[in-house]
């Protein structure tokens, strides 16, 4: 006979978790936890049992973690505990896997309040927050204990990374990477590929067979400035710098006037790039910004602008039609853009101000580079 008994419903918080939806990378953290659970209820009894050296043979068998459904509201996992009641010792070895559950919980809750954290987990157990929370983007978190209000366990990037680094036994964590750069070596007999990340390091990356094709392209490109999208896993070390690449999930070569690609480029300008005195550096959060504000209402069907960087510390973007040359002068930190258009042949221009923290505004432009011709692709 086969019981289920209600074990963990974590809550998860984010834009992605709405409409009771997880997205299927995270499921993989789900399958990790099952197995950290295990491995901590087994270190577990034998702090209870100092006696022991080992956990008893078959100590898991009988007991494991299903998951039954998705609660309402955010997303919320109901994981159930499943306990075959033919086994000899299963209320004994279900002890462990609560105060595993309890154990976790606990090491989250004191990374999110800054309190230790080993009391709770020991270093060899702690690197499997590497496996857990790694898709987990800004502004989202897993709330283990979501019937608390006022100490939730919240996992999120910042307290993830603090679970990780609070093991003395870890050298290195992993983290998802979107990175745009160049390939610059390619090596066939070891199937990796170097890429030249910009504004950033060179780092080692290996090349699935299905990535192959685009690996040579961008390599055979590399001096007309043909650049890559990596998305993956990036390896940090402590000091959180980028070391490698474990694994490319996606490669997609870039068009030449990439707008995420440039923005990138910008961040590098220091103050006094235009000839040395003159020209401000455009600033972090108003790059970031804009790269946000493209993202969310420039269709990817359009095309892409060219951009570039302006004395006064913002970002011109350039049209070119049939008819019209269209240009776009963004001051990316109070958020507002002179809009200007020229027909060629008659010389008639439409200028307005544009406030581009207004949703609407970005609908009109869409609407008026969609109008003219040439920009649709």
């Amino acid at each position: 006979m086969t019981q289920l008994i209600p074990f963990l419903s974590p809550r998860m918080v984010g834009t992605r978790f709405s409409n009771h939806a997880i997205p299927l990378e995270l499921l993989k953290d789900l399958a990790t936890l099952e197995e950290m659970i295990v491995e901590v209820a087994k270190w577990r009894y034998l702090q209870e049992n100092t006696d022991r050296k080992r956990t008893p043979k078959g100590f898991s068998d009988g007991i494991g973690l299903r998951l039954i459904g998705i609660g309402d509201g955010s997303a919320i996992p109901q994981i159930s505990m499943v306990v075959e009641s033919n086994q000899l010792f299963p209320p004994v070895n279900q002890i462990y896997f609560e105060h595993a559950r309890n154990s976790i919980i606990g090491a989250i809750d004191a990374a999110e309040h800054d309190t230790p954290i080993n009391p709770h987990l020991p270093d060899f157990l702690l690197g499997y927050f590497d496996r857990i929370g790694r898709g987990l983007r800004d502004g989202e978190c897993i709330e283990f204990r979501p019937e608390n209000a006022s100490r939730p366990a919240r996992l999120n990037k910042v307290t993830r990374r603090k679970l990780i680094l609070a093991s003395s036994q870890v050298n290195e964590f992993s983290e998802e990477v979107s990175l745009r750069g160049s390939i610059s070596e390619a090596n066939q007999n070891k199937m990796t590929f170097e890429l030249e990340v910009i504004n950033g390091p060179r780092v080692i990356a290996p090349i699935a067979p299905q990535h192959l094709p685009t690996v040579l392209e961008a390599f055979n490109g590399y001096t007309t400035g043909a650049r890559v999208l990596l998305q993956g896993i990036g390896l940090y070390s402590r000091s959180d710098r980028l070391q490698s690449v474990e694994a490319v999930e996606h490669l997609t070569l870039l068009e030449v006037n990439d707008i995420f690609a440039r923005l990138d480029e910008f961040s590098a300008i220091r103050n006094g790039w235009l000839d040395g005195k003159r020209g401000f550096a455009p600033s972090a959060n108003g790059l970031s910004w804009l790269a946000d504000c493209f993202k969310s209402y420039y269709p990817g069907e359009f095309s892409a602008p060219y951009l570039y960087p302006t004395a006064e510390g913002g970002v011109q973007a350039e049209w070119s039609t049939n008819t019209h040359e269209i240009s776009l002068d963004i001051n990316i930190d109070s958020h507002t853009a002179q809009y200007h258009a020229l027909e060629m042949t008659s010389e008639q221009e439409d200028c307005r101000e544009l406030d581009l923290a207004n949703p609407k505004h970005w609908l009109w432009l869409m609407d008026q580079l969609k109008q003219l011709n040439g920009i649709n692709a």
